[in-house]
């Protein structure tokens, strides 16, 4: 395909994307309920009047009753629109509500796009400075040079709330951030480089005022535009904010200060640096090229005279892609969080370090499968996290809060960063408020018996596990006990850079005093079942047949198995060495959070084919799953494709002899059907067509006929939905254990962890009372 064919196919893919459905990208939708009109009178008139009057009588009440809190304006002119200059405000509001997806997407916050009509500093500054009672924070964006710079200035000496112009500073903080960690490699001293830059605009402009913030030495650093260096004495083209980067020096040309520099960096244009120039740059030369979308030399271009470059670029068909969305998202969630008056030198040199370090950590698997599997190690080629790396997250935004807070700009105070990151984390998905108080219960127990709640995980040397038990160490209420080889283990710690997890309790089966004592036992307890003491002896120097082991004999409180092996490979260890209560069939529950609904799924990963029996007792154990994680009674559904003998169907009547035998061996059980799912979801639905139903309100527990549909089904929802799945948790366990699935992220392993020590915990109550 020609370059012309190409470019309209991409034009005409973008159009499409844009237009397609409803025209735009974004939309506005209720965080309330608005079903009745009680809903909305309460919305609206007359209730709405109690929260404006809290206001009037506190304007911080604003940040309890409303949206201000976790609103964020993008605010554009459209004078500096991308690559396509001054397009104006209307055609620039693709781009505004481009960038309110990436703020929704990576930290959860809201944004109106705001477009104004103003070609003048004084018209911004008076239009802008007058929505501050609608935001909590301001991201400038698109607005041309000089006059983005006056703008930002006097925005933030008049308003109380977080103004940052992002092509200015965003771009300066992932910069940064490669280049400290360029210059790692480079073996070079931040305070005895020459560095060049190539542009004197607002993202080269506070790029340079930020490496000279770290280090950089100002009479090292040598700014170009268009009439050469910016030197003392120069009058073409020059204006108050070139002249506080001009050098008291002869260079003349970006070809004379680039002979022996040993960085380049570029927000200029394409062509502008030459192979040529790259030859007389000094050895290991830094070069990032950030012209958009055209760098100012290719990297096969820099590659032809020099290969001993370390290269950046703003695009992301090459390594190390300088992509401002590693930033924003992610300050303005720490100033958010802090209500932070101002974004402060102190928050900007925060979130450079915290992405320099992060880059020097492991990748974690979900963010190599989200770039074709591609190994990504710390080096000339990852210099930089990758923008779907969750952890920029976790790391980034409680670092900028800190800085917030201990710079005096913060209104608020976060007494736990491990317990904010935490939250951060889970903020991304619909589970956070429901995980937050499992933890808080969790904690609870732990400051009651002054004692951690001992938790073995089988495959120690997974880096994902060691994240997890890093994040679980910090958090001060689980002991994570790591099982595997031990040398191994230390090696991966340090190459991960978690050497602080080497205190950890490391178990290698084979070589624990425990060990002839739990073959020899299980080999004793399944001699009648094939299991000879050799066998035994070779399964016990397994993880998963140890750990299980372990539990069983009260070494720990909980087990936690995966995350790399297969579901089958981790469930048959533990069903024999742990096994059920009352030799009773296991079954594998999800919990489903929605944003305004928590359901458990059963039976999802365990029995293919229940009987009407199975059925009932599934029922009954996933019910008290639920009265421990929830504290009520639940009120249960059991699933079919008929409603109330509807269709006579042997699988249908099943499902009705599953109910009937659940009433009878349960009775204190709140039962129904047989229902189809929309029915059995919808209170509303079985009210009026079923108004004999006993449920009393909205099901908790929907019970599947067989493993296809409900394995399908949690599948569906945690895809297609915003429900996030949580589990499988396996039930009735003699001893709680569940199991990671291979494709569980650090998240959902440190949930499953915290869930785990939660049920532990409440099991030993249980027994105890």
């Amino acid at each position: 395909m020609n370059e012309d064919k190409k470019r309209e196919k991409d034009k005409q893919e973008a159009l499409d994307y844009h237009q397609v459905g409803r025209p735009g990208k974004i939309e506005i939708l209720s965080t309330k309920s608005t079903l009745t009109s009680k809903d909305l009178a309460l919305a609206y008139s007359p209730g709405v009047a109690w929260p404006c009057l809290e206001i009037a009588d506190d304007p911080e009440a604003a940040y309890k009753y409303t949206i201000k809190g976790n609103l964020v304006g993008v605010i554009s002119n459209g004078s500096a629109v991308l690559g396509l200059g001054n397009i104006g405000p209307l055609a620039g509001k693709p781009v505004m509500e481009g960038k309110g997806i990436l703020f929704k997407r990576f930290a959860d916050i809201d944004v109106f796009d705001i477009e104004i009509d103003a070609d003048t500093v004084d018209k911004m500054v008076n239009v802008i400075s007058a929505l501050e009672p609608t935001f909590g924070g301001v991201n400038l964006e698109d607005i041309k040079a000089p006059e983005c710079f006056e703008v930002e200035r006097q925005l933030v000496e008049k308003m109380n709330i977080p103004v940052f112009h992002d092509d200015q500073h965003g771009t300066a903080i992932i910069c940064s951030a490669a280049f400290l960690n360029a210059l790692e490699i480079a073996k070079k001293k931040i305070e005895n480089i020459r560095i060049v830059f190539s542009g004197a605009g607002a993202a080269a402009s506070a790029c340079a005022q930020l490496v000279m913030d770290l280090g950089v030495k100002p009479e090292n650093l040598f700014m170009c535009d268009s009439k050469g260096v910016i030197y003392k004495g120069r009058t073409a083209g020059m204006n108050k904010y070139k002249e506080q980067f001009a050098n008291d020096t002869k260079l003349r040309t970006l070809a004379d200060a680039l002979d022996g520099a040993d960085a380049f960096i570029g927000c200029s244009a394409r062509g502008v640096l030459s192979k040529e120039m790259v030859g007389t740059m000094a050895k290991d030369p830094i070069i990032f090229a950030m012209a958009n979308p055209e760098p100012e030399i290719m990297p096969h271009e820099v590659a032809e005279v020099r290969d001993d470059a370390l290269m950046a670029t703003g695009r992301s068909d090459f390594p190390n892609q300088v992509n401002n969305v590693l930033c924003f998202p992610f300050l303005f969630r720490g100033a958010l969080d802090v209500r932070a008056t101002k974004i402060n030198t102190e928050m900007k040199m925060a979130a450079v370090y915290a992405l320099a370090d992060l880059a020097k950590e492991e990748v974690p698997d979900e963010v190599r499968m989200a770039y074709g599997n591609e190994d990504f190690k710390f080096g000339r080629n990852y210099l930089i996290p990758k923008p779907f790396d969750t952890r920029v997250l976790t790391r980034v935004t409680p670092a900028v809060a800190k800085a917030a807070m201990d710079s005096g700009v913060a209104k608020l105070k976060i007494d736990n960063l491990t317990d904010y990151a935490t939250n951060l984390e889970n903020r991304l998905g619909t589970s956070a408020e429901f995980m937050k108080s499992l933890r808080d219960r969790l904690d609870t127990y732990v400051k009651q018996k002054n004692k951690k709640v001992k938790v073995v995980f089988a495959e120690g040397s997974n880096a994902r596990i060691l994240e997890a038990a890093k994040i679980l160490k910090d958090d001060d209420k689980i002991e994570p006990i790591l099982l595997g080889n031990k040398e191994r283990i230390l090696k991966k710690m340090k190459k991960i850079g978690l050497d602080s997890l080497k205190d950890l309790q490391i178990v290698t089966p084979d070589r624990d005093e425990n060990f002839n004592g739990f073959y020899k036992e299980y080999g004793e307890a399944r001699s009648r079942e094939g299991v000879s003491l050799s066998h035994a002896e070779d399964v016990m120097a397994l993880e998963n047949y140890f750990g299980s082991m372990m539990l069983r004999k009260g070494l720990v409180d909980a087990f936690i198995a995966g995350p790399t092996l297969s579901y089958p490979d981790c469930f048959v260890p533990i069903m024999n060495v742990v096994g059920t209560v009352d030799q009773q069939r296991a079954a594998g529950v999800y919990i489903m959070v929605f944003k305004n609904r928590i359901l458990f799924l059963a039976d999802c990963t365990a029995q293919v084919e229940p009987n009407a029996e199975n059925l009932a007792e599934i029922a009954a154990n996933t019910a008290q799953l639920f009265r421990h994680l929830m504290r009520r009674e639940p009120r249960i559904a059991f699933l079919s494709f008929s409603n109330f003998g509807s269709n006579r169907h042997p699988q249908a009547k099943k499902v009705k002899n599953a109910v009937r035998i659940a009433k009878e061996n349960y009775p204190m059980l709140n039962v129904e059907g047989e229902l189809q799912a929309d029915v059995a979801v919808n209170k509303g639905v079985l009210e009026k067509l079923f108004d004999f139903s006993n449920l009393n309100g909205e099901t908790d527990i929907l019970i599947f006929p067989e493993l296809n549909s409900a394995n399908i089904s949690y599948k569906l929802l945690s895809q297609l939905s915003d429900g996030q799945a949580i589990g499988p948790i396996l039930v009735p366990m003699k001893g709680t254990v569940n199991i990671v699935q291979r494709t569980a992220p650090v998240s959902e392993i440190v949930n499953m962890a915290y869930l785990t020590a939660l049920l532990a915990e409440e099991e030993n109550n249980f027994n105890n009372k």
